[in-house]
């Protein structure tokens, strides 16, 4: 075990600290998700306690992130993460023992808050994405299997072992066409992707998340636009993947590239295709069900966390369809 010492950087005069530290501190915040030392900013002074190699890593990393300051008169979380990459061979440690801390806790950590898993279910999702590189999560609305999942791609995306987040819907057309619908082909298609836009809003601050998308380190994009794509680096999710047709998620499932995990999430009683086109989400299920892996996390209406009458909603309407069916 390294001996615990205490340092303290000394920023260069030139900097101005709320362009170093960045808003809310987010740029302190996403070096602190990478090491167990204490990262204490006090003015133009910042406190380092930790063993002597954690310290040593962190005074090489602030000085490098300063010469980008007074380069660029300004310091961006992706310069962060960018400079956290290339310093990754010295603090691959730490990552590991991030990883097993929050396999042992399973609070995850994000920008705005920590998230906390609330049943047996989702901590087995939550278990599933530390320890496979693609996994379906399968249940009813309401039992957080996509806010999980974005939550976890930004506690990545903050940790440093992916360099990018894309999160993907299929853009069915539930009863109108996207011709008739007002605007131009961003506004007519935002909608569909609104539930993914407002998960990311509830875990990072607005000016954050604005930067990532002006540098494409988030995309939130159709399915369709995944075609051709290969993505390295990358914490991958599909969501309402009962929606996509069996070409889409074979699409789909071949995008992903080398230290990328993809989360593919839906609900197999809510099918909105036409009759005639078969479920990406169901076919999958059976095909990749012996390959390894690949994990499955079922959740039941036990594990729906919105609303209380969100539950007796859907056993109603569960009865009422076994009853039609009865009487067929």
């Amino acid at each position: 075990m390294e001996m615990m010492i205490e340092k303290k950087y000394i920023l260069d005069p030139k900097i101005q600290e709320t362009l170093f530290y960045g808003k809310n501190e987010e740029n302190i915040t996403l070096i602190r998700q990478r090491f167990n030392a204490r990262i204490i900013p006090r003015g133009a002074e910042i406190k380092l306690i930790g063993d002597t190699r954690d310290v040593n890593v962190l005074c090489d990393i602030l000085h490098e992130l300063s010469t980008v300051v007074i380069k660029n008169n300004q310091l961006t979380p992706q310069d962060v993460l960018a400079t956290l990459k290339v310093y990754s061979d010295n603090i691959g440690k730490n990552e590991t023992v991030a990883s097993e801390h929050l396999a042992n806790d399973l609070s995850i950590h994000t920008f705005a808050k920590s998230i906390v898993p609330k049943s047996e279910k989702q901590e087995a999702l939550v278990r599933s994405i530390l320890k496979n590189d693609l996994v379906f999560a399968v249940g009813p609305a309401g039992t957080g299997k996509t806010y999980l999942a974005v939550a976890m791609a930004v506690h990545s995306l903050m940790n440093g072992t992916v360099s990018k987040i894309v999160l993907s819907r299929p853009a069915v057309e539930a009863g109108e066409s996207l011709g008739f619908l007002p605007g131009d082909f961003k506004e007519k298609i935002d909608p569909y992707l609104k539930p993914l836009y407002d998960a990311l809003a509830d875990m990072m601050p607005k000016d954050t998340l604005k930067k990532y998308f002006s540098y494409d380190t988030i995309e939130v994009l159709p399915l369709a636009y995944m075609r051709g794509r290969t993505l390295n680096n990358a914490f991958v999710i599909l969501d309402e993947a009962q929606n996509s047709t069996f070409m889409q998620m074979k699409m789909f499932l071949t995008r992903l590239g080398r230290n990328s995990k993809a989360v593919v999430t839906g609900d197999i009683t809510q099918v909105d295709l036409d009759a005639s086109k078969k479920s990406g989400l169901i076919s999958s299920i059976h095909i990749l069900k012996d390959v390894s892996d690949i994990a499955f996390i079922e959740m039941s209406d036990q594990d729906i966390l919105r609303h209380p009458l969100v539950k007796d909603i859907l056993d109603a309407y569960d009865r009422f369809s076994a009853e039609n069916d009865r009487n067929k």
